[in-house]
């Protein structure tokens, strides 16, 4: 396989955008961000099987089903309660709360709705449950360090939205 094709021991750098189902972006990164293939990596392995073999300029879109994404939306991740109860801050849509949960896991919650007297929030991740298309584009590739290969991770930081 030659060295400018992403191949497992190689740190991958990529820009992505993300599609509904009906094709409207719901999220781009025009800014690189890079991983090592075949390591810690975060990346959905979907994703990551399809980048392999491909080379710099590359693009490619691949289809993820919430059972291979972001997970099926789950009702128990969701919390409502009487506006009265509520801190001001967290009485607008869109205001995010985190709570520690009884493993010591941070939780994100979204207030997802206020009506009713009530507010709604929403620990799902935004995209659990859907059906997202991922637009990829390889931007670089070169050899992993040794210290790299040794962590099973890239120098270089993920986008949080591929975990």
């Amino acid at each position: 396989m030659a060295t400018n094709s992403v191949a497992r021991g190689r740190v991958v750098t990529l820009t992505y955008s993300i599609t509904n189902e009906l094709g409207e972006t719901v999220e781009q990164i025009d800014v690189p961000v890079s991983y090592l293939h075949g390591g810690e990596t975060g990346l959905f392995p979907k994703i990551e099987r399809a980048l392999e073999g491909h080379g710099i300029g590359d693009e490619i879109s691949v289809e993820l089903s919430p059972e291979e994404g972001f997970g099926s939306w789950d009702p128990a991740m969701t919390f409502s309660d009487l506006i009265e109860n509520v801190p001001p801050e967290y009485r607008e849509v869109g205001a995010k709360a985190e709570f520690v949960n009884d493993e010591h896991e941070t939780i994100t919650m979204v207030v997802t709705h206020v009506d009713n007297g009530t507010v709604t929030l929403d620990g799902n991740h935004p995209f659990a449950g859907k059906t997202v298309t991922f637009h990829v584009k390889v931007e670089g590739i070169r050899e992993a360090t040794a210290e790299e290969l040794r962590t099973g991770e890239s120098s270089d930081a993920m986008p949080p939205v591929f975990h």
